[in-house]
C-alpha cells in the first residue's frame, strides 16, 4: 500500500476530468480545471473529509467498494482502475461483481439519461451503479439480488404478486445464458449452486433448460407513494454482454407518463407523514 502515491494519482485524475464529463453542471467561476474535491466525494458517496484525507495520503486503507466508486467517479479506464487498486494495496479486482469496471462510455450514457430511471448491472443482476431516478423508483440496490429473489420472499415486494412467476422464469432463463457465456467462471457456477439450495422453484425452472437473454419487456413496479407503475424496461449491453444499462420509460399516453414525472419531483422523499 502506498497512500502517498495514491493521493498523487487521485489528484491527477481529478484535475483532468471536467464536470460535464462526470455528469455534473459546470457552473461559472470555477477555480480548478477539473473537479473539486467535494464533487468527487459526492459522486463516490464519500464524505469530503474522507476523500480529502485520501488525497493527502493519509487515513485508513480504502475498501474495494470505495475504490470502485472512486474509479467510476473519476471515469478511469481499466488500466487506471487496476493501478488505483494496486496503490491502495487491494490487488487487481475481479472482472465481475459490484466492483467490476464500468467503461466510461457506459457511465456517460447513464449521465445522459437525466431524469430517466436507469442503472448499470452485471449479467448476474448485480447493480453496479444507478442514478437518482432509479433509486426513487426501485430503492437502494440489493446485493446478491438473484439469490435473494429465490431465498427471501420479501425481496419480491417491489412487484405485484401475480407477476412473480413470470419474473422468476425470466431471471432463470437470463441466468442460463450468462452462465454459458462465462464458461467455467467460478462466480456464476457458485451462484447456480447456491440457488439450487433455495428450494424447488429455482430447481424446477433450471431443469426446463429455457434460455433467453433479457433484452426488454413491459413491467409493473410497486411504488410506496405512486402505486403500481406499468412501464417499459429496456437493456443495452456492453460488447462482452457482461454489463447492461437498464432503463425505464413510460408508454406514450399511459398513466405512467404522469407517474414518472411526479417521481422526478418527489425523488426518494415520502409524501405521507
Amino acid at each position: 500500500m502506498n497512500l502517498s502515491e495514491l493521493g498523487i494519482f487521485l489528484r491527477s485524475r481529478r484535475a483532468r476530468i471536467t464536470p460535464t464529463e462526470a455528469g455534473l453542471p459546470s457552473g461559472p467561476r470555477r477555480r480548478v480545471p477539473g473537479l473539486r474535491r467535494d464533487e468527487v466525494a459526492q459522486l463516490a458517496g464519500a464524505s469530503v473529509e474522507y476523500y480529502t484525507e485520501l488525497e493527502r495520503g493519509r487515513g485508513a486503507q480504502p475498501s474495494t467498494q470505495m475504490l470502485a466508486a472512486l474509479a467510476r467517479a473519476l471515469r478511469l479506464d481499466a488500466d487506471e482502475r487496476d493501478h488505483l487498486f494496486l496503490l491502495a494495496g487491494r490487488g487487481v479486482p475481479a472482472a465481475q461483481g459490484t466492483a467490476a469496471h464500468v467503461p466510461p462510455a457506459m457511465l456517460l450514457l447513464l449521465d445522459q439519461l437525466g431524469s430517466t430511471p436507469a442503472r448499470i448491472m452485471t449479467d448476474l443482476h448485480e447493480t453496479v451503479v444507478q442514478n437518482r431516478p432509479a433509486e426513487a423508483l426501485l430503492g437502494p440496490p440489493v446485493r446478491d439480488y438473484l439469490y435473494r429473489w429465490f431465498a427471501e420472499p420479501a425481496i419480491r415486494a417491489g412487484y405485484p404478486e401475480a407477476d412473480h412467476p413470470h419474473h422468476s422464469k425470466v431471471l432463470v432463463s437470463d441466468l442460463r445464458a450468462a452462465v454459458a457465456r462465462r464458461g467455467t467462471d467460478p462466480e456464476a457456477r457458485d451462484l447456480v449452486t447456491r440457488l439450487h439450495r433455495t428450494g424447488r422453484e429455482f430447481a424446477a425452472l433450471w431443469e426446463t433448460g429455457d434460455v433467453a437473454v433479457r433484452r426488454g419487456e413491459r413491467k409493473r413496479i410497486n411504488h410506496a407513494e405512486l402505486g403500481v407503475l406499468d412501464i417499459n424496461c429496456q437493456n443495452l449491453f456492453s460488447e462482452d454482454g457482461r454489463q447492461r444499462v437498464q432503463f425505464f420509460t413510460a408508454p406514450p399516453g399511459s398513466p405512467a407518463v404522469n407517474q414518472l414525472q411526479l417521481l422526478a419531483v418527489i425523488g426518494t422523499q415520502p409524501l405521507s407523514p
